[in-house]
């Protein structure tokens, strides 16, 4: 009995001893083993979960910036975009130099079509921190959006001055050659990124526009069904192959692909308008000028949109 006693005395004085201890943990300790968990969450691509631990952190502190701004990659990664800007925009109202929260934010604002508020982000970006390339580049990628080209360009010179490996600052300007349809340029671009990284997927998909551009069909099919293998996660590929496989004449091949890819984004222009020349190769007037028209009152510059709008009223 006396042992018995004593283990349950012993046993007791551990409870005590482990209360004490979890009492005395500090509020950092606490909010940093919740950043933790949810960090861990993230690398196992469990966003949710991730989401849970970082609100329990913000819970114990509400200007705890770490947990705003990873809980903001979390639901940037789960493609809710305004929760994301969100985060990102708490994260910078209690630290306003956090170079990395603004730079995401301007990102999640190209996603979200948010072009002036990126370009405002990126000027931030480059008066904060001149000599890094990344706010150049925001700064390309928002001009870009906006159309405006030779800002663009100027941009993306400017980051590549300041770091000449990035393999995205030549793809980037590559693309800016391209709607310049300065091809040759373009071309110059992508060889120099295929030297630095030979595995980025936009360096073939973009080839493949120009071979359309030079109506070389089959060409373009073969440079984009290299970018799809290695990366068959972008939707923009397959309404490009579905483009090539429309003027290649694989109709049905070609609304498989575009179908496709709007269904990872109903609101992608750029296949609406392929589904409008679908259309017109089935002589399906109604539905080619459905499509074409909608496409071309909300972007009207786009290519081959007014070409095919046009010839819609020839069926």
């Amino acid at each position: 009995m006396n042992k018995l006693h004593s283990l349950h005395q012993l046993l007791f004085s551990l409870s005590l001893i482990i209360i004490f201890l979890f009492s005395c943990d500090s509020l950092e300790d606490k909010k940093g083993r919740f950043l933790l968990k949810g960090n861990n969450k993230m690398l196992e691509n469990d966003y949710e979960g991730a989401i849970d631990f970082y609100n329990e952190a913000i819970d114990l502190d509400p200007e705890f910036v770490d947990a705003f701004y990873n809980r903001g990659i979390s639901n940037l990664r789960m493609a809710k975009l305004d929760q994301a800007i969100n985060d990102f925009s708490k994260a910078l109202e209690i630290d306003q130099a956090n170079y990395d929260a603004r730079y995401q934010r301007a990102l999640t604002y190209l996603d979200n079509g948010e072009n002036y508020k990126s370009l405002a982000d990126a000027d931030r970006l480059i008066a904060n921190a001149p000599q890094n390339y990344k706010g150049y580049f925001i700064r390309g990628l928002a001009q870009e959006a906006l159309t405006n080209y030779s800002q663009a360009l100027t941009a993306f010179n400017n980051a590549i001055e300041l770091d000449s490996k990035i393999t995205d600052l030549y793809v980037n300007r590559a693309t800016i050659y391209y709607y310049l349809e300065d091809y040759q340029m373009a071309e110059e671009d992508l060889k120099t990124a295929e030297k630095t990284n030979p595995n980025e997927a936009n360096i073939y998909n973009l080839r493949s526009l120009i071979a359309f551009e030079n109506s070389e069909y089959s060409t373009a099919l073969n440079w984009v069904q290299k970018a799809i293998d290695l990366n068959s996660g972008q939707a923009y590929f397959y309404n490009n192959r579905g483009l090539y496989y429309l003027f290649h004449g694989d109709l049905e091949k070609g609304i498989e692909d575009i179908n496709f890819s709007l269904k990872q984004n109903s609101k992608n222009l750029y296949a609406l308008r392929n589904k409008g020349i679908y259309y017109y190769f089935k002589k399906d007037k109604a539905l080619a000028q459905k499509y074409l028209s909608e496409v071309h009152q909300k972007a009207p510059s786009i290519k081959l949109t007014q070409k095919y709008l046009e010839l819609t009223q020839t069926l």
